[in-house]
């Protein structure tokens, strides 16, 4: 496998190609400028949000406003913004880091998400400059409050299949929109809202529409399982005059706005899910350490051991691809800058570009924050069922983050569906590493010595892992061919395997670069290894899986065996790795990493 010695990776191009560690973005690189800005959002929350998390939740009226606000006036609302309207013009590295630090804030990080990304980028991506000018500063500095109607009761994930109708009005001064939106975030306060219309019936366009403008109306709060305090309403317009300097890029384009600005969103989503599972994990740590059982405390039970380590593992593994992703993005958008590109082409062209590593981040980053808050819980026992710990709250807050910005289902499919559309279009030579393994099963396996430089099992291991995903994904492409794409079944056992070995790769780079820079703490070993361990049985079930579906015979035997070849992990002592992990929470007494 071909070694990548620069930062030039392309979009899912690490399934065929190896990464040289140094060229790998890592949390421990962040800047001394970049620390403090972190430790900005962290006090924000800790001063102005931690303490009124109940009255936030219940909603009461302007507060959630007034915390955008105050947001804004310490600069939280501007970081990624060019400095032409107001922004502090910082990469995008920096701003994935305040949504990861703002990310534990429950409703609230909802609402400033939801404000700084889809209320606000549309408009800095795709708005022509007299609407930048005159919507863009009083949004980033929290004068303004922004939303985004996308969702319709009928159109969820099928966004095009939206109902919501525009037409030019006789004196060709207005669109009037006619239709509903639904679960609009921040839609109760408002000013500024992007919405998705049809015009004429079939030509899907953005319009930015203003709170006041007449023929529209919202509906009442929607009462939810979490995120209380987040605002959700209906949009509702009839003949709702929008004017036509309004429209939001071109007419019949809209898709390029809904489905470039996920992109960014899923990324931002993980970072957020991120900052929470830091807390919830920190929280955990603390409680297991101060509740005493059997005249003891229960942190010291190896059954509260193993599930600390885990969280902090996965933590871990979901930090070091959030920002190996974050900093490609942030590379192919100065290199686009480069060649002549405008700042909204470059961030959108960079996005696009890891739209796939984005899809699997969202998937990864939510599931991971639902296994802690729901291990969190249950060391916090019977307290962790009552609203006095915030862990209960965690718990149900997190729920919502597996269903948007496209559903977990929907962005596993994207994920296979996006890597084999770039290799039919010649952008990855998947087919060719896949044949090249199928070829390397026909062979006679190495068993000559092993090198025994560091690391050398561990990477042989996770290169096993993209050998496993391209044989199963290879395998069924050529089997099935274009009915491939009814198999959901079989292409979400693909994905869930190319999102191990993603995220399996980016744990290695990370401690890699450590042990290159002279931390070689083995607590980081540890992890790597456990995470790795658990990995290859994930990915071997995912494969069986995948291929007892479309292969019988002497095909299915020969790929099952090469499953079972690439996914075979030394014996490990994991029981004894977790209890060092998480004896090492406990001596820190939160989350360490």
């Amino acid at each position: 496998m071909e070694t990548l010695t620069n930062k030039a990776l392309k979009g899912g191009e690490w399934l065929i190609r190896e990464t040289d560690p140094s060229a790998s973005f890592i949390p421990e690189d962040f800047s001394e400028e970049q620390k403090m800005i972190r430790d900005m959002c962290n006090q924000f929350l800790d001063m102005e949000v931690m303490p009124i998390l109940d009255k936030i939740d219940s909603m009461e009226p302007g507060l959630m406003r007034s915390l955008l606000q105050k947001a804004g006036e310490q600069g939280l609302l501007s970081t990624s913004f060019p400095e032409e309207y107001g922004g502090l013009g910082k990469d995008f590295v920096t701003s994935t880091i305040v949504n990861e630090y703002l990310g534990a804030g429950h409703s609230f990080s909802v609402a400033v998400s939801a404000h700084t990304g889809i209320g606000t980028l549309p408009i800095l991506y795709f708005g022509n400059e007299a609407q930048k000018q005159k919507y863009i500063p009083k949004l980033i500095s929290g004068e303004w409050t922004g939303a985004y109607g996308l969702t319709e009761p009928n159109s969820g994930s099928d966004a095009l299949g939206a109902k919501t109708s525009a037409r030019l009005s006789e004196d060709g001064k207005y669109y009037l929109l006619n239709g509903q939106k639904c679960w609009i975030t921040n839609g109760g306060f408002a000013d500024i809202y992007t919405v998705f219309a049809k015009v004429d019936g079939d030509k899907f366009t953005g319009f930015i529409v203003e709170r006041g403008f007449e023929g529209f109306t919202q509906g009442p709060e929607e009462h939810k399982m979490g995120i209380k305090g987040s605002s959700t309403v209906q949009l509702y317009f009839q003949d709702c005059k929008v004017p036509v300097e309004n429209v939001l890029g071109e007419i019949g384009k809209g898709h390029k706005i809904a489905f470039n600005i996920l992109n960014i969103g899923r990324l931002k989503l993980c970072a957020a899910t991120l900052g929470g599972a830091k807390r919830a994990t920190s929280s955990s740590v603390e409680y297991a350490i101060t509740r005493e059982q059997f005249k003891t405390s229960i942190a010291n039970f190896g059954a509260i051991k193993h599930k600390l380590a885990e969280m902090a593992t996965q933590v871990f593994a979901c930090e070091s691809s959030l920002y190996r992703t974050a900093q490609l993005i942030d590379d192919k958008e100065k290199e686009l800058l480069e060649a002549g590109k405008p700042f909204n082409e470059a961030l959108l062209g960079a996005a696009e570009e890891y739209a796939i590593e984005c899809a699997i981040l969202k998937v990864n980053g939510s599931e991971m924050l639902d296994f802690i808050v729901d291990e969190g819980v249950q060391i916090h026992g019977g307290n962790g069922f009552s609203a006095e710990y915030d862990i209960s709250r965690a718990y149900r807050d997190s729920r919502i983050n597996r269903i948007y910005e496209g559903t977990n289902e929907i962005n596993r499919l994207l994920t296979v569906d996006m890597t084999l559309k770039r290799a039919m279009q010649g952008r990855l030579n998947i087919m060719g590493a896949a044949m090249k393994v199928s070829q390397e099963l026909m062979s006679i396996p190495d068993f000559g010595a092993e090198d025994e430089t560091p690391f050398t099992q561990e990477i042989k291991l996770v290169n096993n892992f993209k050998k496993a995903v391209l044989l199963t994904a290879g395998a069924a492409a050529q089997k099935l061919m274009m009915q491939l794409e009814k198999e959901q079944e079989i292409l979400m056992n693909i994905a869930d395997m190319a999102i191990d070995t993603y995220v399996a790769e980016s744990v290695l780079l990370r401690v890699r670069k450590l042990a290159l820079e002279g931390n070689n703490d083995p607590i980081y070993k540890d992890m790597l290894n456990c995470f790795l361990y658990d990995a290859a049985d994930r990915i071997n079930k995912n494969g069986k899986d995948a291929i007892n579906s479309f292969a019988e015979g002497d095909e299915q035997r020969m790929i099952l065996m090469g499953i079972k070849r690439f996914t075979k992990a030394a014996s490990f002592n994991s029981k004894e790795a977790r209890r060092r992990i998480a004896d090492k929470l406990i001596s820190e007494r939160k989350y360490p990493f």
